[in-house]
């Protein structure tokens, strides 16, 4: 296993935890956003930004978003003319972030939150248009514990968590319907695609695009589309 990606979310991840100026609040896509402590901060990395602008929300159709997060992407879709959207976190104070924005921006009508590791807190009923995750691309070794809700924003050890999401995301979706993962150059592609591989995917790059968080550091942040074979 490569280590770039595990010490690249190690960074990140202690800056989260000791950044004493993080705000509580940020600016994003021409909105305002509370954050709250122990959630992934998109102010550090442009992923949020680009793969919010980037997908293509179903007009009057239903999105799922697993790892809300703040929420930016799941009131995006909203606001972006989705008629039905659904909130996913393993993180209770993402949910709740999510909960504080959908509030903010007047969208509870249409966005439900909900606590839930990947899929779990669905109903067998639940199906959707598009289905989407900016994924935990930082691969860490199969040894790895998560020990905070936290370190579940960065690292997947043995890709367990790809592994469920390729495997059982497919059955979540309504005839038509569109299954996309957000990605980045320092996550394991060789690794996911063989997962896809396994069930029955292909992988497609939908669009890319290099920044440099810091002046350190350069990334391609991926949006990829997963199809059935």
């Amino acid at each position: 296993m490569e280590d770039t990606g595990f010490r690249r979310g190690s960074a990140l991840l202690r800056r989260h935890q000791e950044d004493r100026t993080r705000p509580a609040e940020f600016s994003l896509l021409g909105r305002e956003w509370e954050l709250l402590d122990d959630v992934f901060s998109p102010t550090y990395t442009p992923i949020t930004e680009l793969l919010s602008s980037w997908l293509p929300y179903p007009p009057d159709g239903s999105f799922l978003e697993v790892g809300s997060g703040a929420g930016v992407t799941a009131v995006t879709a909203a606001l972006s003319g989705c008629r039905a959207v659904t909130a996913l976190d393993i993180s209770p104070a993402a949910v709740e972030n999510t909960r504080r924005n959908v509030e903010r921006h007047g969208v509870g009508d249409r966005v439900r939150v909900m606590h839930s590791d990947l899929f779990s807190a669905l109903g067998p009923e639940d199906t959707f248009d598009v289905i989407f995750w900016n994924s935990n691309f930082a691969e860490a070794p199969g040894e790895f514990v998560n020990e905070t809700d936290l370190h579940h924003a960065f690292f997947d050890p043995g890709y367990e968590a790809h592994r469920r999401y390729v495997q059982e995301a497919p059955s979540r979706l309504a005839p038509g319907g569109r299954l996309f993962l957000g990605f980045c150059s320092i996550g394991n592609a060789p690794l996911l695609a063989a997962l896809c591989e396994r069930a029955g995917l292909t992988v497609e790059l939908v669009r890319s695009e290099r920044r440099s968080p810091d002046p350190d550091t350069t990334l391609d942040f991926q949006l990829l589309e997963l199809h059935r074979r």
